[in-house]
């Protein structure tokens, strides 16, 4: 047999073993790594250099910045200013809790880069009280989980930038520009099939609108939404690069937190510093171990032969981008975030938003995907959308100047 071949087999092969034996990514990803260059006679110092070339990166120094400003200001009560917004502006629509679920994602997405943080925090708040107004939990879950990924989109995502910085050549600014309609879109996909089920099964409209009351949130939470405005406009705007900028909205973050809506006392705030190292060893161990496993695939030429197999079958544009499709949601489906797509964070074996929205909701994960389903449709809708209507992402970056091929950044994020 080619030893590349032989070698392929022994990491890939591993590596999925290991998935559905349920070792955690970091470990699956980093032993079969061991066992490939093992299998090449390689030495084994290969990988932690690896590992340590992988987060040796001036930009992925904004994502600890990212982390600890969503959980700063996740545990300094901006999720109730932003459910409260979110319910002014949709609470009056039948079935208004979900739609409020859903924009209150896109806020607080805007604000966390998170999916899971966007889970934990608004999930704790809005999961109970949408059952206490009569929604299935299952259903209430379900809308959780699946809105939440409106964070990977809406900047300032963190993986936004693990993502350019991986790809090289992109700007964080315009991919942060790209993200804004596509999580929009999203939303909006989310909210019919919300409506549409609170329809057939008769849910509760909230209060009726009023744009007074709309105007009076919208100044309460005006100092959680301008985190936003430093973040991305600096970033478009060249003022600072995303580092600095995450820098400066932790800073803005903590005094908004602290001084401002007094959510967070200076002890809480240690306790959500060491919130955040726990999450940023998470998200390091996968970008490192990843990086590792990435040059694996590289000296084995693996990405090359699945361009060429992607190619071999298709020269038309639409079913090589329906196949690209296709191969990152089945790797979601076995995959942490970092190293692929977001729907797979709501897809079992692998679904860490998933595990974290059924554990708030304390519901089986059997019950929640199964309500999940009609979500999911909507979900590859958008997709698909995003997809084959390209200036969805990039209407935006056009329309302020300068834009590169952020489209399929978008879509490794959705």
């Amino acid at each position: 047999m080619n030893p590349e071949i032989f070698s392929t087999i022994i990491l890939l092969g591993s590596f999925l073993v290991m998935i559905f034996l349920r070792f955690p990514i970091a470990y699956a990803v980093g032993l079969s790594t061991v066992f490939c260059l093992l299998s090449q006679g390689q030495a084994l110092v290969t990988l932690p250099q690896q590992m340590v070339k992988g987060v040796w990166s001036y930009s992925l120094m904004a994502v600890p910045f990212f982390i600890t400003m969503g959980v700063l200001m996740g545990s300094g009560g901006i999720s109730d200013k932003l459910i409260a917004l979110a319910n002014a502006l949709v609470g009056w629509m039948r079935g208004g809790l979900a739609m409020v679920n859903i924009v209150a994602s896109y806020f607080f997405g805007g604000i966390s880069g998170s999916a899971s943080a966007d889970t934990a925090s608004l999930g704790s708040i809005l999961i109970p009280m949408m059952v206490s107004e009569g929604y299935d939990d299952d259903f209430s879950i379900a809308v959780t989980i699946t809105s939440s990924c409106e964070g990977l989109l809406v900047p300032p995502s963190h993986n936004m930038v693990i993502y350019a910085t991986t790809a090289g050549g992109i700007s964080v600014g315009s991919l942060f520009l790209a993200g804004y309609l596509p999580g929009a879109l999203l939303a909006a996909c989310l909210m019919i099939g919300s409506y549409i089920i609170s329809v057939k099964r008769n849910y509760p409209k909230g209060e009726p609108f009023s744009l007074k009351g709309f105007m009076k949130q919208l100044g309460t939470s005006i100092w959680a939404l301008a985190a936003v405005i430093i973040v991305v406009f600096g970033v478009v705007g060249g003022v600072f690069t995303a580092t600095e900028s995450a820098a400066i909205a932790v800073v803005y973050s903590l005094l908004v937190s602290v001084f401002v809506y007094k959510g967070l006392d200076w002890k809480g705030v240690w306790k959500a510093l060491d919130q955040c190292v726990e999450t940023l060893a998470i998200v390091l161990i996968l970008i490192s171990t990843s990086s590792a496993f990435g040059y694996c695939l590289t000296t084995l030429h693996v990405p090359s032969m699945a361009a060429n197999l992607i190619t071999s079958i298709s020269n038309n544009p639409i079913v090589i981008a329906i196949l690209l499709n296709v191969i990152l949601l089945v790797l979601g489906m076995i995959m942490d975030m970092a190293p692929n797509c977001g729907i797979g964070l709501l897809t079992p074996p692998v679904g860490a938003v998933l595990f974290i929205g059924c554990a708030v909701g304390k519901r089986p994960m059997e019950k929640v995907v199964k309500e999940t389903l009609p979500f999911y449709a909507c979900m590859i809708i958008a997709l698909l959308l995003i997809t084959f209507i390209p200036d969805i992402s990039l209407f935006i970056p056009k329309v302020l100047g300068g834009y590169t091929t952020t489209a399929v950044g978008v879509l490794g994020m959705l």
